[in-house]
């Protein structure tokens, strides 16, 4: 038979209780018994109150500086060419010759590349014999004209010598009328003369077109045609070359962030670099801040147009730069992290009783903490110290600011002391 285990018997057994009288027994089992639920709560609460010291707040704090402060916005954009252009073909055809290759330097009226002429030159060779025919036909009919008015005149001479009896009037009015119908012809004559004229001199416009010649004095950073091409010219006349009027003197366009672009003005200086010389800084000064704006993905910019000298000609049209505009520069200022102008104190809150069943189903007004949490939130400029063992804020009027520092314009603060800019945990 297995033997039954009794606690209780075993630990009065140690402690001696069952040598006591009764009386003494009862006593002895109830201390035990307060024994045994005193030690585990008081394990408790010793280990809740380390755990409370653990979590204790930590301050963190920050030293107010004097000294100077250079504000900057930052934008991203292309390097373009102050002046680019595209050379285009107004005449269909073949071509015949390309006189030019990338980057060549090229002068105004060089030619850079020649259509096929066959066509061109076998209608001028049409219309210049058209002019030739016109022109006889001007001698017809003016000698149609003479023609007819030596008649009229031989008519009316012996219509005077015939008192008027002969010719009759209708034979007159009929030499009258050849007579107006032969001058009418001399100026038709004439009108396909000037006709003729004209469509020569457009022949002879298209077949200088042939030759498709620079606009400008510049480089070529485009050649879209080779020998043997052709050209369709209808609506829209294809770009054969893009030029570009001098690479020394460039332009770069950034997009500034509608959030900045009240900073930014006329006549700022500027430092960019481009990834093909990470290391180096180039300088620009702003020339233009347009007032159309761009959307994109929501974000709405503004398109900024910078001077940029190029003379070494290190920097090529289509470069991706990241420029940093300088809008002010503050000297001899205070200045505190602007960290520490968005520190706002822990709020602690208020243990109240509980309402019961009822009450916490019922709706209620927002906690004292939770207003106190929104008040502190609204708070702005101001930075927080510790005077007579109390957190107090200390109002201020703030100025221009690069993110991380702040200039302080006025406020009872002063250089060296320290400010809050955050709190933690301690673990």
């Amino acid at each position: 038979m297995k033997s039954k285990i009794n606690p209780e018997a075993d630990v009065a057994k140690t402690l001696g209780i069952d040598q006591l009288p009764e009386g003494g027994k009862g006593l002895k089992r109830w201390v035990i018994i307060v024994l045994l639920v005193i030690f585990p709560l008081v394990a408790y609460i010793s280990f809740w109150r380390n755990s409370d010291k653990s979590n204790a707040v930590q301050y963190k704090t920050v030293e107010v500086q004097r000294g100077n402060m250079t504000v900057i916005v930052t934008a991203t954009g292309t390097l373009q060419p102050t002046n680019k252009v595209d050379v285009s073909s107004e005449l269909s055809g073949i071509i015949k010759s390309v006189h030019v290759e990338y980057n060549d330097m090229v002068k105004v009226d060089q030619a850079l590349a020649k259509l096929d002429t066959s066509k061109i030159e076998a209608q001028v060779t049409q219309t210049k014999a058209s002019l030739e025919s016109a022109k006889a036909k001007v001698l017809q009919a003016q000698a149609t004209v003479t023609e007819t008015r030596a008649k009229l005149a031989q008519l009316r001479q012996v219509w005077e010598l015939s008192n008027k009896k002969m010719p009759s009037q209708a034979d007159l009015d009929a030499a009258e009328a050849a007579l107006e119908r032969a001058v009418a012809d001399e100026a038709s004559a004439k009108a396909a003369v000037t006709q003729a004229q004209a469509t020569i001199e457009a022949y002879e416009t298209d077949l200088s077109k042939t030759v498709i010649r620079s606009p400008i004095n510049g480089i070529v950073l485009t050649r879209s045609i080779e020998q043997g091409q052709t050209v369709a010219s209808s609506l829209q006349a294809p770009v054969l070359f893009t030029l570009a009027e001098d690479l020394t003197q460039m332009e770069l366009h950034v997009n500034v962030d509608e959030a900045d672009v009240g900073k930014v003005e006329k006549g700022q200086r500027a430092t960019f670099s481009v990834s093909a010389y990470p290391n180096r800084a180039f300088e620009a000064l702003i020339s233009q801040v347009r007032y159309g704006s761009s959307t994109t993905s929501g974000v709405v910019t503004y398109e900024t147009v910078l001077k940029v000298n190029n003379s070494d000609l290190f920097l090529r049209p289509g470069m991706t730069a990241t420029a940093d505009i300088t809008v002010k520069k503050v000297e001899n200022a205070v200045l505190v992290p602007s960290s520490a102008l968005r520190f706002t104190p822990p709020v602690q809150e208020e243990k109240k009783p509980s309402a019961g069943l009822v009450g916490s189903l019922l709706p209620r007004p927002p906690s004292s903490a939770t207003k106190q949490r929104e008040d502190a939130s609204k708070k702005e400029n101001r930075v927080w110290t510790l005077k007579d063992g109390q957190l107090t804020a200390i109002p201020v009027t703030i100025g221009a600011t690069n993110g991380s520092m702040t200039e302080i314009l006025t406020g009872d603060i002063k250089q060296g002391n320290a400010y809050y800019e955050d709190i933690h945990k301690s673990v």
